[in-house]
């Protein structure tokens, strides 16, 4: 196969080459004028030789004014047409001009005959662009056989399917077969787009088998989750390298290019469906409030205070005790200009007197709680801590919502308050419990929300594997059998504002999770994600469960059943009273034991005010 050089052709030697096709063009016209004519073309040489140097001249000057000959030639598109027919039309107008010019006031003869012109112009007109489309094809097959690369599949087959196939096809630098595409519709199957066979995910796994497809591109706008998630999967098990289309939100200037197809992330593959939130809703609930939330630095506090400010509140109070996060959030508002709208408060909810001062301050309307210490194997060293933070802190802001008026108090919670086997998930538990029996007191309503896991937050085990699979690996995983619910920053977030907007007070609202997730699956799909194989590339190491750490997470305990609500994902756990007085009198008594700093005393008193809580892997095992 011919091969063309790497570097653009030189314009000098596109230049000369379009003088030579258009003289060529005028020689042709000759010929078809005057093949079958009983004039010789002797006659007409002397007309030929005085006409020549004006032809020249002008075709030059069409190609010199619209710089026919500057565009690439590999990549001739619409607009080097254009400049073509412009520079062809411009210096045939320049010959007809002097032509009439000569004839008129010289010698009564044409510099060329009108038809010559006219067979010139439509010749010269085809041959350029077969030229430049010539080229094209050669570099476009020379691509192709330089890059040799294995067939791929395109996952999608509308608008977004038939942009990426544009789109590899444009740019062949990436050498990219496109053999069919991949459609949900069984309607399609069998069905030509472009040439292109479109096929139903049913024939995908014979398809990569037979076809020995390497590499699917998903290219929809809004995948089913579900879907996606299977082929996906079929594609990791047969070692199928899988990339991924970003929204049309996230073009460069709106337009789309093969560099910004990447590696499907693991956080699509995970959830459910997209949740639907009555936007409308949230927005009266929280428009011209003075909205405190605490936490606002941590993963989920963020997101709330970003979702919030597109509701209109007056004010939103960013509170946190962790400085370089909540700088680092004031950067993120400011390029986004929402900063506006915020104040930013650095403090400790432990510290009851710092906190009566921000309520006395700002006097919010509605708190939403997402401060806590969350990580179980810290806490279970640290017991003390948890108590200060997750208990005392959230009695604290609980008293003063009550003791200023505050119309809603949101308390964010964990799956691992159901049952707690760890000192974390038993601190959470009774901050839920007080929030809750607190409940029946002043005007203020007390709701709380209980999920998992949170893809993507400070810690989780996504970002864990992530930088242990840039690192060479091993992943550790704690046991084989380990499963975990999961869902979205945004997801979670949207939930807490439509649970803070139905709450009529001392519910606890349980989200659809979805499915549990097996750890160790997830690290292998991740390493699978990352083009590597397990067991040659990188390994799966078990380290054995944490102190404090379950099998199994639960959202609700046995005791326990739901209630519906008007949103399908959003139910109402029904858990057992507290009365008020007792559990008071219990948390007073947590907080003497923290100024003793005696943390078996600490985590025996938890499990006497939490009776289900049975230490898992744990020094305090010897407690229950």
């Amino acid at each position: 196969m011919l091969r063309l050089p790497k570097h653009n052709t030189p314009r000098g030697f596109v230049l000369l080459a379009d003088v030579f096709i258009v003289i060529f063009a005028l020689l042709f016209a000759y010929l078809v004028r005057f093949d079958s004519s009983a004039i010789p073309f002797e006659e007409e040489l002397e007309i030929f030789k005085t006409g020549l140097p004006f032809f020249i001249a002008f075709r030059i000057a069409g190609f010199l004014i619209f710089r026919s000959y500057q565009g690439i030639i590999r990549h001739t598109s619409y607009e080097d047409v254009k400049r073509v027919f412009l520079a062809l039309s411009t210096g045939s107008v320049l010959l007809g001009i002097t032509s009439f010019i000569k004839y008129i006031w010289f010698d009564d003869f044409f510099l060329f005959p009108n038809s010559i012109l006219a067979v010139e112009f439509i010749m010269s007109i085809f041959l350029l662009l077969m030229f430049r489309f010539t080229i094209k094809i050669i570099y476009v097959e020379n691509s192709k056989v330089r890059k040799n690369q294995a067939p791929t599949l395109i996952y999608g087959s509308g608008t977004y399917g038939l942009i990426t196939k544009h789109t590899l096809e444009k740019e062949l630098g990436l050498g990219n077969k496109i053999f069919g595409f991949i459609d949900d519709d069984k309607r399609k199957a069998g069905k030509l787009l472009e040439g292109v066979k479109i096929y139903h995910p049913d024939s995908l796994e014979k398809l990569i088998k037979h076809k020995n497809i390497k590499k699917l591109i998903v290219a929809i706008k809004n995948p089913s989750k579900g879907n996606k998630r299977a082929v996906v999967n079929i594609c990791l098990e047969n070692n199928v390298e899988v990339l991924n289309v970003p929204s049309p939100d996230e073009w460069i200037n709106g337009e789309f290019s093969s560099k910004q197809i990447k590696p499907v992330r693991i956080e699509d593959l995970l959830g459910r469906e997209v949740i639907d939130i009555h936007h409308d809703g949230i927005t009266e609930e929280f428009n011209n409030k003075v909205i405190l939330v605490t936490g606002a630095a941590g993963s989920i506090g963020s997101e709330l205070v970003k979702q919030l400010i597109e509701h209109s509140p007056r004010k939103v109070i960013m509170l946190d005790q962790a400085e370089s996060p909540l700088y680092d959030l004031q950067v993120k508002l400011r390029e986004n200009k929402t900063l506006s709208g915020t104040e930013t408060v650095i403090a400790d909810i432990s510290n009851y007197q710092r906190m009566k001062n921000v309520f006395k301050t700002f006097n919010p309307d509605i708190v939403f709680h997402a401060a806590a210490y969350k990580h179980v194997p810290l806490m279970e060293d640290n017991p003390s801590e948890a108590l200060q933070t997750n208990v005392n802190g959230t009695k604290n802001l609980v008293d003063l919502s009550i003791d200023y008026k505050v119309e809603k108090f949101i308390m964010v919670s964990t799956d691992k308050a159901v049952n707690p086997t760890n000192v974390m998930g038993c601190s959470k538990r009774i901050a839920e419990i007080y929030a809750q029996s607190s409940n029946a007191f002043g005007r203020t309503k007390f709701i709380t929300t209980r999920f998992g896991n949170v893809l993507g937050s400070n810690g989780s085990v996504i970002p864990l594997f992530k930088s242990q699979i840039e690192a060479g690996g091993p992943l550790t995983v704690t046991h084989r059998e380990i499963t975990r619910y999961f869902m979205t920053i945004p997801e979670a977030c949207q939930l807490v504002l439509e649970a803070g907007i139905m709450g009529q007070g001392g519910e606890i609202f349980v989200f659809d999770m979805g499915e549990s997730v097996k750890i160790y699956d997830l690290a292998v799909k991740m390493i699978g994600l990352s083009g590597l194989k397990l067991g040659e590339d990188i390994n799966i190491k078990i380290t054995g469960l944490r102190p404090g750490e379950k099998l199994y997470e639960e959202l609700l305990t046995t005791e326990e059943n739901t209630l519906p609500t008007h949103h399908p994902q959003i139910m109402i756990a029904k858990v057992k009273e507290y009365d008020y007085g007792d559990i008071t009198s219990q948390i007073e008594g947590l907080t003497e034991l923290y100024d003793a700093q005696n943390n078996t005393k600490i985590v025996q008193c938890m499990k006497s005010i939490v009776p289900e809580y049975k230490s898992n892997n744990s020094v305090f095992e010897k407690l229950d």
